[in-house]
């Protein structure tokens, strides 16, 4: 169930393997113990009209939807660990974020095709 939702800029890193970093997030993830990493879903977005406080600075954002009920420090454990491997693989990219998102448990509704 958990999302994680990468948005970034078309420009603004040194070197950007979308592919890569998607890959280095869901390890990650799922290394904190918080996720499962067979529940882990990734999509990615690039940004060409984006400004960065009124610049066109790179930026890489994440943002990760969970089922309501994590702790606090579990969401941060999350969120720490998934900026840190940002850091890591974009070290020149002048703004990396991290949100954690909760989701209403009783109106998240999904389908899952059984073929």
């Amino acid at each position: 169930m958990p999302h994680i939702v990468v948005e970034y800029s078309s420009e603004g890193h040194a070197r950007f393997d979308v592919m890569e970093l998607m890959q280095a997030l869901h390890g990650a993830a799922a290394a904190t113990g918080v996720i499962e990493a067979a529940d882990i879903k990734i999509r990615a977005t690039a940004f060409a009209d984006y400004l960065v406080a009124g610049r066109r600075d790179g930026f890489c954002h994440v943002s990760l939807y969970l089922l309501e009920g994590r702790t606090p420090q579990q969401k941060a454990l999350l969120s720490e660990t998934l900026r840190a491997t940002l850091a890591g693989l974009l070290p020149q990219t002048k703004s990396l974020s991290v949100d954690i998102r909760d989701m209403d448990a009783f109106a998240y509704k999904k389908r899952l095709n059984a073929y």
